[in-house]
């Protein structure tokens, strides 16, 4: 099945890769200082919801005129990672032998966590990059052990999609150290006059791993030396970037990462009074470069006394997706693509309201229900990897990840099929469920043109 780009400008545009939610999405509560994932922890889980809830936030940014991609989920349960361990016979037995051992063990090895999307990658764009391509680190998300799982294949599904190295660089990720602990763009804005002009890139880190030792009651996940090696990788110069350290207030109140408590998009910075260690010095850094870039910031916050801290992170406010409307679909602007949880909290949805009389360039709020993915912490910024690409660009992009309201309905037929509605920890040492979600990701690879995709065997199960 093809799919054809949207009609866009020449200029460059985003391009939102969405991850779509894998077969295992479960509540197994592993994530230390995500509070959502700890409160649902051990509840049953619904994947068909939440992949239907995704495809349909997609299918909501397509009929905004806002052209959508996505990631695909990746093996899971991961029958080779628990080889590795010492488990053997088929690969049912190394499923069943491994839970009998230790359900945590299982539980972190079938986590569906890379539905994340905003901790693919870090993506610099090639307005920004030294040789004018388009730069993807993979995170090596090393802070937790199920998600450290995921850079490998994710650096293998990007060098598919991304596969022309005339326009894409997919570099390896970050080696697995403290030193370099990568949660990819869910620590990582974009400020800039329109999104194919030269843009200032701003990397929030969440500790010094040289620095002196920090007294956070979670931790703080990205450091300053990951985010200083992958500038360099992407060959960013100073003038475009800003380095700046989160709040210890906002991780140590759940912010696990920085896209909790703030959003951008070209010259808007969306984001909370507890955001940023010193806000007031880091708008005087953006402004000072913004202008040699030749373009005038706009910073929208909510403050504390307005806005409770405790409301942001349940409801996920800032965690939103920040969006340009095309003209030619509407009056233009912004839109906010916000979880139905901000309009049920009185404090974020009057903040909405305050914000779509103000004057600034958001104008449109959507709500959608993504219930599933928020009750275990990830909310439509999390679901979604922002990729800014040209019209020749985007024609390289492998086009079987690129969506529109066929492929979408597609599809949703293939979750209907193969997906359960409902999932615990328990059933994660089943052999069936290993058949189900193998079958699931087979039939996958022929709906997005990846036939390689994949690179399990089947064993007699």
């Amino acid at each position: 099945m093809s799919a054809v780009i949207p009609d866009l400008p020449l200029t460059a545009a985003e391009l939102n890769f969405d991850g779509l939610v894998g077969p295992s999405h479960n509540y197994a509560g592993l994530s230390h200082g995500n509070i959502a994932s700890a409160k649902h922890g051990g509840q049953a889980a619904n994947p068909r919801a939440a992949a239907l809830q995704g495809l349909a936030k997609m299918r909501r940014l397509l009929d905004l005129g806002l052209p959508q991609a996505i990631l695909p989920p990746q093996e899971r349960p991961y029958v080779r990672g628990l080889r590795a361990l010492g488990f053997g016979g088929s690969d049912g037995q190394v499923l069943e032998n491994a839970f009998a051992q230790s359900p945590a063990l299982v539980a972190n090895y079938s986590s569906a966590s890379s539905m994340w999307t905003a901790n693919a990658a870090t993506v610099t764009p090639a307005a920004d990059s030294a040789d004018r391509r388009v730069h993807f680190t993979p995170a090596n998300l090393t802070a937790m052990p199920h998600r450290a799982l995921e850079d490998q294949q994710t650096r293998r599904a990007l060098s598919m999609i991304f596969k022309d190295d005339t326009h894409f660089v997919v570099h390896a990720p970050l080696a697995h150290t403290p030193l370099l602990g990568d949660e990819g763009a869910a620590n990582h804005n974009r400020l800039c006059a329109a999104h194919g002009t030269s843009g200032l890139e701003v990397f929030v880190y969440g500790r010094d791993a040289l620095g002196p030792k920090t007294d956070l009651k979670f931790p703080g996940r990205q450091t300053l030396q990951a985010s200083e090696a992958v500038a360099r990788l992407h060959g960013l110069k100073d003038a475009n970037t800003v380095f700046h350290p989160q709040s210890p207030t906002a991780i140590n109140a759940g912010a696990f990462h920085n896209d909790v408590v703030c959003v951008s998009n070209e010259t808007v910075l969306f984001f909370h009074e507890a955001a940023f260690d010193d806000p007031a010095v880091l708008e005087k850094r953006i402004k000072t470069k913004a202008a040699a870039l030749g373009f005038a910031p706009q910073f929208i916050m909510a403050r504390a006394d307005d806005v409770p801290l405790t409301d942001v992170i349940s409801s996920y406010l800032f965690n939103s997706q920040l969006v340009t409307l095309p003209k030619k679909l509407s009056q233009g602007g912004m839109a906010l693509i916000l979880p139905t949880q901000v309009e049920e909290t009185p404090s974020t949805k009057a903040f909405v309201d305050q914000t779509l009389a103000g004057d600034n360039p958001i104008t449109e709020a959507h709500y959608l229900d993504l219930r599933q993915s928020m009750s275990n912490g990830g909310g439509p910024a999390c679901l979604r990897l922002r990729v800014v690409l040209n019209a020749a660009q985007r024609a390289a992009v492998h086009p079987g990840v690129i969506m529109d309201a066929a492929k979408l309905s597609a599809l949703e037929g293939w979750v209907k099929t193969h997906y359960r509605d409902r999932l615990t920890r328990a059933d994660l040492g089943d052999r069936q469920f290993l058949d189900e979600t193998r079958t699931a990701l087979e039939a996958l690879t022929q709906l997005l043109d990846l036939p390689n995709l994949y690179d399990f065997q089947r064993t007699e199960s």
